[in-house]
């Protein structure tokens, strides 16, 4: 017979998503029982850039967890747009009343959710296998899985379950295909990322469209940059050597005032594709989709954790009213509120990706479009205002 524990909540997924609601709930009394289907060292580990909208930032200093990000943040107050050999400042603190964004990394927000959530006592269960949902339809939802490969099933009885377990988990799988409905696109490019050791070759990220492909340049530390270029998603990491990836970043990032990328050792690089996926509904019964469970972002908006923390901000609202005034208002309002946000941000997210990047299966009249978009952009006020407010953040409802 299996194990039986309890919690209010039960969470499958450390990621943003799992980890800020999680907190969240705690600050209001609500306790909840994570699920982690990777190691600790894993989680912490997996390295994936961040740029945070200015309300995550306020919210993680509210919070209590903001000391080490405003410590060793990148606090940017503009990004630099670049085409046709030319560069272009879009000063988003002058167009937004101050916002800005944080550049810091994914993995050391992860790193100083989990050391928070251990400080205060909360569960994370790391390298749970046969994770499975059972009774998401019923006021009795249960989690059953293995905390090793071979080891017994234990069950974890909830009044919710919050799938915040990525794009491949099993919370999204558990909704019925005939309630739910995915919207997808799949782009003809992705990215090579490569980390140097390299100080910075400008105070901000710098976002460049070329006939030869898209490529950013951003940071990490005063010693460790990150840039990327456009490539087939398909190619072999093998074909780049770092001559050839820093040969494609000259070209493609520098510009006719004699500006110069500085170069370093390459210490990591790889490929990933790119796509834009919202699922429909993000409930189901009693199970709450949050994250990457219910939506992707290509990584040109920038807008991947930050569409994370607001799903859970939402929430977790929802639920303290539900535990605390019996109120279930938020939890039947909460996909359709969710949602307006997401779809602002994919559409952004789209919109910036069409717009700087290089579609092999575009006709030349669509690649003309995007730049005259660019030429626009950066030479009208109110579509500077528009970018730039959707760049540090909507404002959350």
């Amino acid at each position: 017979m299996a194990t039986i524990t309890r919690t209010p909540v039960g969470i499958i997924g450390a990621g943003p998503a799992g980890l800020f609601l999680a907190h969240l709930l705690h600050r209001q009394g609500i306790e909840t029982v994570i699920l982690e289907s990777r190691s600790r060292a894993e989680v912490e580990g997996t390295i994936r850039a961040g740029v945070l909208e200015q309300w995550v930032v306020d919210l993680m200093n509210q919070m209590g967890l903001g000391e080490r990000m405003m410590r060793e943040g990148h606090f940017h107050s503009g990004i630099t747009l670049r085409f046709n050999g030319e560069s272009h400042h879009i000063d988003m603190a002058e167009l937004t009343d101050g916002k800005r964004v944080t550049v810091y990394a994914q993995h050391e927000v992860i790193r100083d959710l989990v050391a928070a959530r251990l400080e205060d006592g909360g569960e994370i269960v790391f390298g749970v296998s046969d994770v499975q949902l059972h009774g998401v339809e019923s006021d009795q939802p249960s989690i059953t899985f293995r905390r090793s490969p071979d080891g017994p099933v234990e069950e974890l009885r909830c009044d919710f379950i919050a799938g915040c377990d990525g794009f491949h988990g099993p919370s999204r799988q558990t909704i019925p295909t005939a309630i739910r409905s995915e919207h997808q696109i799949v782009y003809p490019f992705g990215w090579l990322g490569i980390l140097t050791s390299a100080p910075p070759s400008h105070p901000e990220l710098i976002y460049a469209a070329h006939e030869r492909g898209f490529a950013l340049l951003s940071t990490r530390s005063p010693e460790v940059q990150r840039l990327y270029i456009q490539v087939d998603p398909k190619d072999d990491i093998a074909n780049w050597s770092d001559a050839r990836i820093w040969s494609e970043l000259h070209t493609r990032l520098e510009d006719k005032s004699g500006w110069s990328l500085t170069e370093g050792p390459v210490f990591q690089k790889g490929i990933i594709a790119m796509r834009s996926f919202v699922c429909e509904t993000m409930r189901h019964g009693r199970l709450f989709l949050a994250g990457d469970a219910a939506h992707i972002v290509p990584p040109t908006g920038a807008k991947g954790l930050n569409l994370a923390v607001a799903d859970v901000l939402v929430l977790s609202r929802a639920l303290t009213a539900f535990f605390k005034s019996n109120d279930g208002d938020g939890l039947a309002a909460y996909s359709a509120q969710c949602l307006r946000r997401i779809w602002k941000a994919e559409r952004f997210s789209w919109y910036m990706t069409t717009m700087l990047h290089h579609n092999p299966n575009e006709t030349s009249f669509e690649q003309r479009i995007h730049l005259a978009d660019l030429d626009y952009v950066v030479h009208s006020r109110a579509a500077m205002t528009a970018l730039a407010e959707n760049y540090v953040g909507l404002p959350m409802e």
